[in-house]
């Protein structure tokens, strides 16, 4: 058997997204098939469109959404038709060296997450009659899908999915790139460069964190002003500026902490970003860039004596099965801001206008809706 859908896919890369007919297999064990509500138009899926991030085509986006279970395959305890779940784009199997040591975010199963493929390398679904990857294990811009539960965390029903289906990706990147990967405590001061769907959750984590000052830049002045609303204490257009500032509040030491998370990421923005911290600072480099292009130029005799430091941040070193429920607890209390992260909702047709509007500023997160 086969399940029929419609789904948003890149049949050539460079390319955009065409929506088109898609047949998945039924759940195998250890799988569940999901009606979706919702999905967050995440750059990272424009990243496959435009050939930074390389797949193989046909290819099927979305790696942020969340939806209602609609069937459940053969001996999969744990999971029932009407459960509410949120997607994580990265799987956690529970069992090897990253999940076992709390680092469930660098599971081994992350793997095959751009091949679109299950462990042992079989596609779920097929497009035209040829096998298609998922993007992440999930595609979430499809109308249904079917997936590893590894990825699918169940939530309350309560909570809205057209909101909750942010915390699959934007959210908890953002969010974890200043709590846990840049480790901000009360009273400091931090830089976040470019203030997109991960740039505007890193203010928000920085805010929560308690630091003191959260200066937000981007040459856009919408998303300045967004930041505004969402901790941001200053904002500025540039980094000389920002750092100049952050100078000025330190006495010349310059920010504990740079969190870069540019649309396409550069050299010069970590360049940047590397000069506008003090000593034993550091930058969070979460962005995403072409990989043969994008490399890291800093000078090292400053980042020795200096004691400055680089880090990666992947989904902002959370751990999904935890965090995500977690999040969507703040949200309930009125901790976490959600709904004010929507700028504009859209149908599954209208995706690439959706991105359209991404690179020209006017959105910190589009929402599909189903």
């Amino acid at each position: 058997m086969v399940v029929k859908t419609r789904g948003a896919v890149l049949k050539s890369v460079p390319g955009t997204w065409e929506v088109v007919d898609v047949e998945f297999e039924d759940p195998r064990q250890g799988e569940v098939q999901i009606k979706m509500t919702a999905s967050g138009m995440c750059h990272s899926d424009d990243h496959c469109s435009t050939g930074d991030i390389p797949v193989a085509v046909p290819f099927i986006g979305g790696h942020e959404g969340a939806g209602v279970v609609e069937a459940v395959g053969p001996n999969t305890p744990g999971y029932e038709v009407g459960d509410h779940v949120v997607m994580s784009f990265l799987p956690g199997c529970g069992k090897c060296r990253w999940c076992a040591s709390g680092q469930q975010n660098l599971c081994d199963l992350g793997a095959t997450l751009l091949a679109g493929t299950r462990a042992d390398g079989s596609f779920r679904a097929t497009v035209d009659g040829a096998e298609a990857g998922q993007m992440c294990g999930i595609s979430t811009f499809c109308e249904t899908i079917v997936t590893s539960v590894d990825s699918v965390i169940v939530v309350d029903k309560d909570i809205p999915l057209d909101k909750a289906c942010l915390v699959g990706c934007g959210v908890g990147t953002g969010w974890g790139s200043a709590v846990n990967s840049a480790a901000v405590k009360p009273g400091q001061t931090v830089i976040i460069m470019g203030i997109g769907g991960i740039g505007i959750n890193a203010v928000q984590g920085a805010s929560h964190a308690g630091a003191s000052n959260v200066i937000a830049v981007d040459p856009v002045q919408f998303k300045r002003e967004m930041a505004e609303t969402m901790g941001a204490t200053k904002t500025f257009d540039n980094m000389a500026d920002a750092t100049e500032y952050a100078q000025g509040l330190t006495n010349g030491q310059g920010a504990d902490s740079a969190i870069v998370t540019t649309g396409v990421i550069s050299s010069e923005h970590i360049a940047e970003a590397f000069s506008s911290i003090r000593k034993a600072g550091t930058v969070v480099v979460t962005g995403l860039g072409n990989p043969e292009t994008s490399l890291v130029q800093i000078p090292a005799f400053e980042l020795t004596l200096f004691q400055k430091r680089l880090q990666g941040s992947l989904y902002g070193e959370s751990n999904p099965t935890r965090d995500i429920p977690w999040l969507l607890q703040m949200y309930t209390d009125g901790k976490l801001k959600l709904d004010e992260l929507v700028t504009k909702t859209y149908t599954l047709d209208d995706i690439n206008q959706g991105y359209e509007d991404m690179h020209a500023g006017t959105n910190l997160r589009g929402v599909i809706i189903y």
